[in-house]
């Protein structure tokens, strides 16, 4: 990283540069896709990916009910509504039938969030786009070389939008994020809106928005791609570890139901959420909640009418991450488990 710091500094080139575009060319082809572009974050990946396909005011997109908000907010910011599905009951992806049930004429588009690195059930998703003509945009932001039924995550649909947040699987030294598509008009068409929407230097064909992946990041990213491979199989390593550890246990992981899940989060579920939560702290066990309220009762998105999804609202009351990285070792991953044990 350090050389890569150096070499953007040494070219006095710091916006879509160079950089940007061996790091598209790279990304595109570790995610399985025919193109990357860069952008400023996540939420511009997916915001940017729908505004491409066309969709705007009037228009409902379905979505998880268990998500990070910018989901949401991104169908809110090209000017459509969010509509939630609640989560099938074993990943806690979203339940294809419950977004099934969710279309109306108004739908245009599914974006299944591909939680904590699993793979939404993305054959029943297809199954549903295709029979109402809807368009899919892949929330992958957390799903980085993830695969479903043997396939890239991100290449099922129109598009896929992924994160590059320091805390992710492969994360920068700020923001950033990405589009991959196998569709090279509507690459063209997000690489355009992301830059002011200009064809040409100071020449603006339509209204688009600043939303650069700079130089520096995208760098930093090259240095760091190569690792991703190795860092994702000791994720899954450390996950099985976590499984096999706490094997009848109380605190329950999500089922995995797909062997390409790579665990940017190890997430179990107990009853007594807080109180375990307060007990391994007692131990010098850092956790986190990923996340505490549905979408739907998030106070930013109550005017979107959202319809209650109560198998969300259970699971976001009992889940817990524990420490999870390709670093942690088979001492610390016990100790864990035993505090947890110790608790029941």
């Amino acid at each position: 990283m350090r050389q890569a710091i150096d070499r953007v500094i040494a070219s006095g080139w710091f916006v879509l540069g160079p950089e940007v575009q061996a790091f598209e060319r790279e990304f595109a082809q570790a995610s399985g896709a025919a193109r990357a572009v860069g952008v400023g974050n996540g939420t511009d990946a997916i915001a940017l990916a729908l505004r491409a396909l066309g969709i705007g005011p009037g228009d409902e997109v379905i979505t998880a009910a268990i998500s990070a908000a910018y989901t949401a907010l991104a169908v809110l910011m090209v000017g459509a509504r969010p509509v939630f599905a609640d989560i099938d009951p074993l990943r806690y992806t979203i339940d294809p039938d419950a977004a099934a049930s969710a279309v109306t004429s108004r739908t245009r588009a599914i974006v299944p969030v591909h939680l904590y690195g699993q793979a939404a059930d993305m054959e029943a998703i297809a199954r549903i786009a295709s029979r109402h003509n809807l368009a899919i945009v892949e929330d992958c932001c957390q799903a980085h070389l993830a695969t479903g039924a043997g396939r890239a995550v991100g290449t099922f649909g129109a598009a896929g939008a992924f994160s590059f947040y320091p805390t992710k699987n492969l994360g920068a030294l700020g923001d950033g994020g990405a589009v991959v598509t196998g569709d090279h008009a509507l690459a063209d068409r997000i690489a355009r809106l992301r830059n002011g929407g200009q064809i040409d230097r100071y020449r603006h064909q339509e209204t688009g928005v600043n939303s650069r992946l700079d130089e520096m990041q995208a760098a930093i990213l090259r240095a760091r791609l190569p690792l991703l491979a190795n860092w994702t199989a000791r994720r899954r390593s450390r996950a099985a570890a976590y499984r096999d550890r706490l094997a009848g246990a109380a605190a329950t992981p999500p089922f995995e139901a797909d062997s390409g899940h790579v665990y940017h989060l190890f997430v179990v579920r107990h009853a007594r959420r807080n109180a375990l939560q307060s007990h391994l702290a007692s131990k010098g066990i850092e956790t986190l909640v990923h996340y505490p309220l549905p979408l739907p009762e998030q106070p930013a998105l109550a005017g979107t009418s959202p319809a209650a999804c109560p198998r969300a609202a259970a699971a976001c009351a009992e889940v817990l991450s524990l420490p999870l990285h390709p670093g942690l070792g088979d001492r610390e991953i016990a100790d864990v488990a035993a505090a947890i044990r110790d608790f029941q």
